[in-house]
Parts: structure tokens; sequence; C-alpha cells
């Protein structure tokens, strides 16, 4: 998917490149923001589901795709080359979700919203630098 968001990106960019940074600190804190809200559930009152079944899988493979969209559409605007981003990609998310099953298995409901929360912080400070470089040169 974030291929497919820089193929998509690369077809838009030279409509929208005056405000590419913009987007691609919109879309990043977006996203931040809803990994905040979704942290900040308490454990308790979250639905615990079968991960295994296609009526979870499905949906959550979808609203996980739409995320590495969104991140392939800000990279194209940055990149012009999507081939190491996409293998980083990747390579980064077997390695956390490998750690993530293993974590989550010792301290999943410890740090389940503190993790997320964090994850949204990055996210929303990466569109920052982003913003700020290019409106310093």
């Amino acid at each position: 998917m974030p291929v497919l968001g820089w193929f998509l990106g690369s077809t838009i960019k030279e409509y929208i490149q005056q405000a590419d940074h913009w987007i691609a600190f919109g879309l990043l804190t977006f996203l931040g923001i809803r990994m905040i809200i979704e942290g900040r559930v308490p454990v308790k009152d979250k639905k615990i589901k079968n991960p295994t079944s296609w009526r979870v899988l499905l949906p959550m493979s979808i609203a996980t795709s739409i995320d590495a969209l969104a991140v392939g559409i800000s990279f194209s605007f940055f990149y012009d080359n999507i081939l190491f981003p996409a293998l980083l990609i990747g390579l980064v998310t077997l390695g956390v979700s490998l750690s993530g099953i293993y974590m989550g298995k010792k301290a999943g409901s410890k740090i389940a919203g503190k993790a997320e929360i964090a994850g949204g912080i990055i996210l929303i400070i990466i569109g920052l630098k982003i913003l700020i470089q290019h409106l310093i040169g």
C-alpha cells in the first residue's frame, strides 16, 4: 500500500506541489491524533475480538492499509524512488509485529495504550519536522 500511495501521489504531485508539506503534515497529524485517541481508551473498555477471524482480519488489514496508503502519498512528495522506503517499511513492520506479539504476551494490557499514544506522538513530530523543514527552506 505505501507503493500504491506513492504512485497515486506521484501522479497528482505536480498539481499540489505548493501544498505538499501541508498535506504530509495533515495526513501524519491525522493518523497520530487517531492513534492517541485510540490509545486513551482503557483496555477493559475495548472489545476483544478474535484476530484470526476473517470478519476481524479483513477490516483490520484494510484500515492498516489505508494508513500505509496515506504514508505512501506523503512519501511521493519527498522521495523520487519508493523502493527503499517500502522495503524499510516492510522490514520494520515485520520486526515490530514480531516483537509486538512477544511483548503482547508478556505485558500487553499494561503498555497497550501507552505504546499507541507514543506512536501517535511520533507521527505528529515527523509531520511537524516535514512542515518546519519545508517552511524554513
